[in-house]
């Protein structure tokens, strides 16, 4: 079945750096967009980057700022979150979603906790 599974969550002092890796399997992963999102008790889920499955074009949210960037490798079934400059606010749960048509799948999400 359809499985995605996140992972380099972690705690990190604000300025720091982490990637984030999200591998896919159970589905053509080459064929499928994908994307991050992040969630927070206070703001729910929130989108934060996207990645297409074709010529890889990428798209963020406005408060990325710079900071993330998004990429993929289909030889590895995995797609990537590079994060920057950490910041405080940028605490929370960040999971990955595959997208094909009105197909869609989540992972379980990996904890990011920006912290001194």
């Amino acid at each position: 079945q359809v499985q995605l599974v996140e992972s380099g969550g972690g705690l990190v002092q604000p300025g720091g750096s982490l990637r984030l890796s999200c591998s896919g399997s159970g589905f053509s992963f080459s064929d499928y967009a994908m994307s991050w999102y992040r969630e927070t008790p206070g703001k729910g889920r929130e989108f934060v980057a996207h990645i297409t499955s074709g010529d890889g074009h990428t798209k963020y949210a406005h408060f990325v700022k710079g900071r993330f960037t998004i990429s993929r490798d289909n030889a590895k079934n995995t797609v990537y979150l590079q994060i920057n400059g950490l910041l405080p606010e940028d605490t929370a749960v960040y999971y990955c979603e595959a997208i094909r048509g009105a197909l869609n799948a989540w992972g379980q999400g990996t904890l990011v906790t920006v912290s001194s």
